[in-house]
């Protein structure tokens, strides 16, 4: 089983993804986390990432190229965060018909502009690893995380001006991608809005018909 996992910042695709590789024992290929890691040594990608806007896509292509000839995938994936660009989807069709792999459907979890920023801008983390949110998960005392008592810290990409600036790339270039993949008979539409466990419901109930 191979899937791709869509929607706009703040949807919840990181969330959910990890709930999918967990239980359905697949591979995360997470380009976002291949960029995170990138922009320790990238500067370009630094760059690009704290100003919201995406990474070239012949950057993008070659680096999941790389991964998907790697022997742990044929057991199956989840693409979270590619494609981006109608280019990268083509791209993307053209390496899988070259490895003779398929997608089985793709999951486009959608929410609302509003709803979107308040999810990301909320967002706070410690050098400890651990993550919280000002509405949703708040540390016990504010701006303290509880476990190490150090101070947490808005990323630059969370900042509400960037969240902004990330979404209208997304609905420039990326949402395209809706009609693509409707197109292709492979869209499969999620509402955002409900809850995690009710938006993992409903995915896992269609990877078991898919």
């Amino acid at each position: 089983m191979n899937y791709i996992l869509m929607g706009p910042p703040g949807a919840g695709k990181g969330t959910q993804a990890k709930k999918i590789v967990e239980t359905f024992r697949m591979v995360h290929l997470s380009t976002g986390d291949m960029f995170r890691k990138a922009k320790k040594f990238d500067e370009v990608i630094s760059k690009l990432l704290a100003t919201g806007q995406l990474v070239p896509d012949e950057i993008v292509v070659n680096m999941l190229k790389k991964r998907l000839e790697k022997d742990d995938v044929r057991k199956g994936f989840l693409l979270d965060g590619f494609p981006r660009t109608l280019n990268q989807a083509q791209e993307l069709d053209k390496m899988l018909k070259s490895e003779n792999i398929k997608i089985d459907a793709v999951f486009f979890i959608d929410v609302h502009f509003e709803e979107a920023v308040k999810r990301i801008s909320g967002r706070r983390v410690c050098s400890c690893g651990a993550s919280y949110h000002v509405n949703f998960i708040p540390s016990k005392v504010a701006g303290i995380c509880d476990a190490c008592r150090s101070e947490l810290v808005q990323r630059n990409d969370d900042k509400e001006n960037v969240v902004k600036d990330r979404l209208g790339v997304y609905e420039k270039q990326t949402k395209p991608l809706v009609d693509y993949y409707d197109k292709a008979g492979l869209l499969v539409n999620i509402d955002g809005s409900k809850s995690e466990d009710e938006v993992f419901e409903r995915i896992a109930r269609l990877m078991g018909n898919v």
